[in-house]
């Protein structure tokens, strides 16, 4: 049982779709887990408002001590899953491991509850081997994992002795929050300097008069939560603020902020859009670049 998205993502790169028995309500990827599988987590949906309204409501609800997720106890019960995919990075993103533990117990439960919370992109590749040791498929998460690394060797060789452009990723457009977590280290794999960002910690808010005083050459909006038309939007609000940089909206959920196997995609794209005449498959290049806008 997946309790967030990018689990989902990883267990069906592994091949284990059909030992899926739930998800959540924001697993999309591939479509067809969220109309396959049941739903365990439920949740406000947050489509059609803006940032700045889901920051406020996250925070109204964080302020009156409760929760954004809600687990459906009784389905959980139900399906009486052998393995439990959670984590404890963030609040925002998904449901905290110690509420699946505590309705498990509840519950009588003995399922294995394993807790993902990565902080790097060599973290994240390495969730993926857990989750391959835990669900006895290791030799496969070993291939899938040399296969990840082999795509973002041939990156680092495509973009070596290149200069490197100063790049800022804006997580959240209202208030500003800069990058954090892994995503740095997507920048860097791609050939680019990470500025205002927090490597390995988490996104921070911060003001625009600060985010304009790092001097980036490239911005990448790039909100949590947010598909690439939701991100082309925030990002032509963004764009007036750097006049002397170029202003890119790219897919944040599909290759960015969801700590899965489709991160390689997002230093794959963030590559091609940095580098655009280094990248070693044209084909790749295109495909990838696609996942993201220039805004003009």
């Amino acid at each position: 049982m997946s309790l967030l998205p990018s689990a989902t993502e990883i267990v069906y790169a592994l091949g284990l779709g059909d030992d899926l028995v739930g998800v959540t309500f924001e697993c999309d990827e591939p479509p067809s887990a969220r109309v396959d599988k049941t739903v365990v987590v439920g949740g406000r949906d947050t489509r059609g408002m803006a940032p700045g309204e889901i920051d406020a409501y996250v925070r109204e609800r964080f302020a009156v001590g409760d929760d954004l997720y809600t687990l459906h106890a009784g389905a959980l019960a139900g399906l009486d899953p052998e393995l439990i995919l959670t984590q404890d990075l963030c609040r925002v993103c998904a449901l905290p491991s110690g509420h699946v533990s505590d309705a498990l117990e509840h519950l009588g439960c003995r399922a294995d509850v394993l807790s993902l919370d990565p902080h790097s992109l060599d973290e994240v590749l390495g969730t993926i081997l857990e989750v391959g040791d835990r669900a006895g498929v290791a030799d496969r998460a070993a291939r899938l994992v040399a296969g990840l690394r082999a795509r973002l060797d041939a990156v680092a060789a495509a973009v070596a002795g290149r200069p490197r452009p100063r790049v800022l990723v804006v997580e959240w457009t209202d208030p500003p929050f800069t990058a954090g977590h892994w995503v740095p280290d997507l920048v860097t794999a791609a050939g680019g300097e990470p500025v205002a960002a927090h490597p390995g910690a988490r996104s921070r808010a911060t003001t625009w008069e600060a985010l304009t005083a790092a001097a980036p050459d490239v911005v990448v909006v790039a909100p949590c939560g947010f598909h690439l038309d939701g991100a082309t939007e925030q990002a032509r609000l963004v764009a007036p603020r750097f006049p002397d940089a170029s202003v890119w909206a790219i897919d944040a959920d599909g290759i960015v902020v969801r700590p899965g196997p489709r991160l390689v995609d997002g230093v794959e794209a963030l590559a091609a859009l940095l580098h655009p005449d280094a990248c070693p498959d044209a084909q790749l290049g295109e495909r990838q670049r696609a996942r993201a806008t220039l805004i003009e």
